[in-house]
């Protein structure tokens, strides 16, 4: 088990002919069961073309009708990333994955208003994440697949970087992981840190959550509270931004701490509130994971 993605997935990479989009996908498959999982890729000019054998369609709706595909990952440049979103909740993708940074805020308030207002079932994680692995199964993104052991402990977190510490860091400890989700750090995206804690508390192959967030919105709070009264599995937290200033934007454009809200003290005191265990040292994540174990 684990959430999101396993070995049997198929998956979509729109942007294949580009820099990125290449040399990703071609790491993708070289992990686990990739090979089998990527599919197809999309570029309206190039249809009827490959990437080293994966055939290239029209659009996602050509190359799910053609493969059976559920998920496609985004490496299209931010002027055509929205507009990538949206053709494939338009298609009806279970899942759409967007790696791309600096999509414009404008941009991604409409493809998320357009989703909510048309209530669609597709899953969006990102933009400006990491994607997701579930180890020795499957990985969609850029993070090293390396560093990753299939296991019990499940990642969710805003930063890429420190998504790939705390992986590290527990598969250093013997703890493998189920899922790993990098949820992206752009102020308008899909899924947050409640939903994929709500994912991975009905997930039995499941143990144990670590939560890394970082400065700026509410969206640590929220999970920490809905966690209180909900998670029957143990969470440790991280956030990111001790000591940054008021005002000022930190790496990730959501990262910024305005009108006195959105501090990583004001969020780890929730955090502490809501039962969670926290740690205001990034090299402790896997130690304090471990010790909150049965």
């Amino acid at each position: 088990m684990a959430i999101l993605i396993d070995k049997h997935t198929k998956v979509i990479t729109q942007g294949i002919t580009g820099k990125t989009g290449r040399f990703h996908t071609r790491a993708c498959r070289e992990y686990a069961n990739g090979a089998e999982c990527f599919v197809a890729g999309v570029h309206p000019n190039k249809a009827g073309q490959d990437f080293e054998g994966i055939p290239i369609f029209a659009s996602v709706r050509d190359a799910k009708e053609a493969t059976g595909a559920t998920v496609s990952v985004i490496y299209v440049p931010p002027s055509g990333a929205a507009g990538a979103i949206q053709e494939a909740v338009d298609a009806d993708l279970d899942l759409v994955i967007c790696i791309t940074e600096g999509i414009p805020v404008r941009d991604m308030v409409k493809v998320r208003y357009r989703m909510q207002k048309e209530s669609r079932k597709t899953i969006l994680l990102g933009p400006n994440c990491p994607g997701v692995i579930t180890p020795d199964e499957l990985k969609i993104g850029i993070m090293p697949g390396h560093i990753h052991r299939s296991g019990s402990i499940g990642v969710v977190s805003r930063s890429g970087t420190l998504t790939y510490e705390a992986v590290a860091q527990l598969t250093e400890l013997g703890l493998g992981q189920s899922t790993a989700v990098g949820i992206g750090g752009d102020p308008v995206n899909g899924l947050k840190h409640i939903d994929v804690l709500q994912k991975f508390n009905d997930d039995p192959a499941t143990e144990a959550v670590v939560m890394i967030g970082e400065i700026g919105g509410t969206d640590e709070e929220t999970a920490a509270l809905w966690a209180k009264d909900n998670m029957n599995k143990p969470v440790v937290g991280f956030i990111a931004g001790v000591t940054a200033p008021a005002g000022k934007r930190m790496g990730h454009a959501g990262a910024i701490i305005s009108g006195g809200k959105g501090t990583a003290d004001e969020k780890l005191a929730v955090m502490q509130e809501c039962g969670i265990s926290v740690t205001r040292n990034p090299a402790d994540m896997g130690k304090l994971l471990k010790s909150v174990l049965k």
